[in-house]
């Protein structure tokens, strides 16, 4: 089931760099086009878990959804949203796909935790297959919005790195609830953060909320992106550890690749060719101990069937 689960929010998560960029070229104001998206997904979630009564309304109140909200949601796509006005999305998902690497440094060099070398390695080999996936369509134009936009993206990776490995100890203390109420919790801390900054910053015209393209964008990356694929992410933590669900960022463009040579009859060059060897190299490399874990979880369960 995990393998599964991984897979289908690798699927998700690897259109959502592009429909984040529909939306932010239809005219939607970045800041207010993230909130709306994570606040009106939480809702929804929480609404539906509080009456089947499987989480309370209490649980809103808690500073831990709080700094959740800030790390993995309010931080990570403040600065993501922000910079796809400046950056293409498949700049966005190379400079994403230091997120695995975040993880590890924080928790090898910060939280002084016994570093595991082969994942270690295996992120530098899956940031370097992104960005040899990805180097045939660079069409850079750089400029000073540019350089800022690529420091954003990477700065929302400490975030994303901090609020992942916060978000185990959450979970941990939280046992006894649903990991999709505390995921739709934190998204909805994360959104009105998201929301109030739009207020302060942003200048909102309501014909650009109501294009096509702008409304396609939100009700994808509400309904996929946040209601789907988040809730997926944050079980995965909950079942495995911080790094193993977010090398979902060295898939990501992969698929985005995929999907434009399918749909658009992209060109795909041998660097496209070596930098998805070099993807997969990484990720079974980051991801080794669970997968021998799982591997071996699964060949004793067969054998205990068997006999």
């Amino acid at each position: 089931m995990v393998i599964i689960n991984y897979f289908f929010m690798c699927l998700i998560f690897g259109t959502t760099f592009l429909a984040i960029k529909i939306g932010v070229d239809a005219g939607v104001p970045p800041f207010l086009s993230a909130g709306l998206r994570f606040f009106i997904a939480g809702l929804l979630l929480f609404s539906f878990l509080v009456w089947r009564e499987k989480t309370t309304i209490w649980l809103l109140f808690r500073k831990e959804m709080f700094f959740t909200g800030v790390g993995l949601t309010f931080g990570t796509f403040a600065t993501l949203y922000w910079a796809e006005q400046y950056v293409t999305s498949g700049i966005a998902a190379v400079l994403s796909a230091t997120g695995p690497m975040m993880i590890i440094v924080i928790q090898t060099f910060i939280l002084k935790q016994k570093g595991n070398r082969k994942s270690f390695i295996g992120c530098v080999v899956g940031v370097i297959g992104v960005t040899l996936l990805i180097l045939p369509s660079f069409s850079i134009e750089i400029s000073p919005f540019w350089m800022v936009g690529c420091f954003a993206i990477i700065l929302g990776e400490v975030f994303y790195a901090s609020g992942t490995i916060y978000s185990k100890h959450v979970i941990q203390k939280f046992e006894t609830t649903s990991p999709i109420a505390l995921n739709a919790a934190q998204m909805m801390h994360g959104g009105i953060l998201l929301i109030i900054l739009s207020f302060f910053t942003e200048n909102i015209q309501l014909d650009y909320l109501l294009s096509p393209a702008s409304i396609g964008s939100l009700l994808y990356l509400t309904i996929f992106g946040s209601m789907i694929g988040h809730s997926i992410y944050y079980w995965l933590v909950s079942r495995t550890n911080p790094v193993f669900p977010s090398t979902w960022l060295y898939v990501s463009p992969l698929i985005a690749v995929m999907l434009g040579v399918i749909f658009y009859h992209e060109y795909i060059s041998w660097l496209t060719g070596i930098g998805t060897l070099t993807i997969i190299a990484g990720t079974v490399l980051v991801n080794f101990e669970t997968l021998r874990k799982l591997l071996w979880r699964k060949g004793t369960v067969l054998q205990d069937v068997k006999h």
